[in-house]
């Protein structure tokens, strides 16, 4: 019996030692005791040593000056640069020109007449007054401005992402060269993209269309692959057999099976480049972001939510029209003549407003919101700012979070050793992906304190954790309550619709006239604008478990509790992981935006490169932007890795 007893327990040390994570947390203990008494020896210290920082402001300050010394002259910018910026000068232009001369009664028939015919008469209703709500907000021109932005840019966006698309649909080589830069180029905040353009093509137009192409072309570049990827190989064989070439197999029969794909690449590219070109406002893009920017510089809450309402509405009415013509595509599609008296109708409207004089928006015709909205943040101000009874003022919690929070997490983070900080990032990273992961995020967050912006980056990092903690705790309970309750998940599905579909920059509005400026405000509205992803992933996580399990738990007397505890959140575990990770891309994007209202850290270093020409400061923090997105979305993202292991 004795030895009965005695071989269970020699067995168990082994048996531990052969769980993968503690493999991995063993190893890097091992390292970590070789490696890290080196570091502090060569260098002591918690913040990232002196000496291993590179100074770069000289050199891009010195690149900035000759490009902007050979502007004018450099043959790479007159017949390569200058070509492109003055096609796409001229593109916008024209489209802009072309809207005006339409006048606000043609631009509104067209767009309802478009609505009707691809979505129905209730989405031609909305368009209709979506269009006009617009122009009594007396920002008629500004929408228009922002629209012809949008019109080349997402032509341009389409036109790029799709020929990516199409060669990386039709070569595993391509595929595999192009995943890993889409992947990079979708966890990186919008800011980023802003200073290289800013670099090459100077403040204006040019710069906040390429820039907004760049951010905007690869969901349609992953989409169209994918679609031509998944495209039914019996199909494709049956064609083949016909004696079709590679051209004709391409243009008979991939590309109409991946019409789906192609039309949801197209509607995120709408809505993504919608995002971006209201951004791009910080770059000289005008039109509406423009006024919002504006707006917010001067803490003027009722002109900012004047420009910002029409950006809502013409982001609800490109994402409703473009998804209503993914839906009904298959269906029998419309007699040509009905297109032809549709078209026909916009223009006798557009040529009857143009003879009654309809070109530009009535003046009589506008509301001024500004100043009671700012009445309203005034009344707000006086009493709900602080000093309320019992749950306190809006402006107090700011100021508790910020104190309770906020500074503590980045005193904290601050006060780590920069090894320690090194060590954390790749266990993590090691036990949710592979070593490949680790060494990418480790990398990435070693670049940060290379390039000087370490506790810049670690106060950012601060803002995001903050922001991802309450975001998860908020969105995974109102996923479990939508997953759970059908009256709850139809009540959520307009509001999250709604908030899905607005741009990152109209999130600042509503924060500042509640919470004024400063890191919470950057705080809330990431938690906002990152909350609806978590919400529906995890509730679509959560329903979609296997019924044969959750049957299973209640025959066995479960109770509500312990079929959500035992059964749905375990085998929803990949999806609850999913809508971590994107809950972070999310929040840190908002909370790079927060730099305009205060929330310091990189987001202000960006602002401040980009407002005083300072490329130099702004380019760093950019470059420590894409390392920080990069370190976060490896530390987030599960990697396929075990299979093969358990297997064996």
């Amino acid at each position: 019996m004795a030895t009965i007893t005695a071989a269970p327990a020699k067995a168990a040390p082994p048996g531990v030692l052969t769980r993968p994570a503690v493999r991995k947390l063993l190893t890097l203990a091992v390292a970590a005791a070789i490696l890290v008494p080196l570091a502090v020896t060569q260098w002591g210290g918690t913040t990232w040593p002196s000496a291993l920082t590179v100074d770069l402001s000289e050199p891009l300050g010195k690149a900035s000056d000759w490009i902007i010394d050979n502007r004018d002259s450099h043959p790479l910018f007159l017949y390569f640069f200058g070509h492109v910026s003055n096609v796409v000068v001229i593109a916008v232009r024209a489209v802009y020109l072309a809207l005006l001369a339409v006048g606000w009664a043609g631009v509104t028939a067209i767009g309802a007449l478009v609505a009707w015919r691809v979505a129905g008469v209730k989405l031609a209703l909305g368009t209709a007054a979506a269009f006009l709500a617009c122009g009594l907000l007396g920002m008629w021109v500004p929408t228009m401005q922002t629209l012809a932005l949008m019109v080349v840019a997402v032509l341009a966006s389409v036109a790029v992402g799709a020929l990516l698309g199409l060669a990386a649909g039709l070569s595993d080589r391509m595929d595999r060269v192009l995943r890993p830069v889409l992947d990079t180029m979708q966890v990186l905040p919008a800011f980023a993209y802003l200073l290289p353009v800013v670099l090459v093509f100077g403040i204006g137009v040019p710069a906040a269309v390429l820039a907004t192409v760049v951010y905007a072309a690869p969901p349609m570049a992953r989409l169209t692959a994918l679609g031509l990827r998944g495209a039914d190989k019996e199909v494709l064989e049956a064609v083949e057999s016909l004696g079709t070439t590679s051209r004709q197999r391409l243009l008979t029969a991939r590309i109409p099976l991946a019409r789906k794909e192609l039309l949801l690449g197209v509607n995120q590219t709408i809505m993504m480049a919608l995002s971006m070109a209201v951004i791009a406002s910080v770059i000289g893009a005008g039109g509406l972001g423009d006024r919002v920017y504006q707006a917010l510089a001067s803490v003027d809450v009722g002109a900012a939510l004047a420009a910002g309402i029409p950006i809502v509405l013409l982001a609800v009415v490109l994402d409703r029209v473009t998804g209503a013509a993914g839906e009904r595509l298959g269906e029998p599609g419309k007699p040509p003549l009905t297109w032809l008296y549709a078209l026909a109708a916009a223009a006798a409207v557009a040529v009857a407003g143009r003879l009654a004089g309809f070109l530009e928006w009535p003046d009589g015709w506008e509301l001024n919101i500004a100043e009671p909205v700012n009445r309203a943040v005034d009344w707000m101000t006086a009493h709900l700012y602080s000093g309320v009874p019992v749950v306190g003022g809006t402006a107090d919690w700011a100021a508790h979070f910020t104190n309770w929070v906020l500074n503590p997490l980045r005193d904290g983070l601050q006060w780590l050793p920069w090894w320690s900080v090194l060590l954390i990032v790749a266990a993590l990273a090691w036990l949710i992906g592979t070593w490949r992961t680790a060494l990418t995020a480790v990398l990435a967050m070693a670049a940060i304190g290379v390039l000087g912006v370490w506790n810049p980056s670690l106060d950012t990092l601060s803002q995001v954790l903050a922001a991802v903690a309450v975001t998860l705790v908020i969105g995974f309970a109102t996923g479990v309550a939508a997953a759970r309750s059908d009256r709850v998940e139809r009540a959520l599905r307009p509001v999250l619709d709604v908030f899905q579909t607005m741009p990152q920059f109209v999130y600042l509005i509503p924060v500042v006239a509640l919470f004024g400026v400063g890191r919470a405000p950057a705080v809330a509205a990431a938690v906002v604008y990152a909350l609806p992803a978590v919400v529906r992933i995890t509730a679509q996580g959560l329903r979609q478990v296997d019924p044969a399990a959750m049957e299973s738990a209640r025959s066995l007397g479960a109770t509500s509790g312990q079929q959500l505890r035992q059964v749905q959140l375990p085998l929803a575990r990949p999806a609850l992981l999913l809508a971590v990770n994107q809950g972070v891309v999310l929040v840190l994007a908002v909370v790079i935006i927060g730099g305009l209202v205060g929330g310091g850290a990189l987001g202000y270093q960006v602002v401040f490169g980009l407002a005083q020409g300072d490329l130099a400061t702004g380019l760093v923090a950019g470059a420590a932007i894409v390392c920080l997105g990069l370190m976060l979305d490896r530390v987030t993202q599960p990697t396929e890795r075990r299979t093969t292991k358990k297997g064996a």
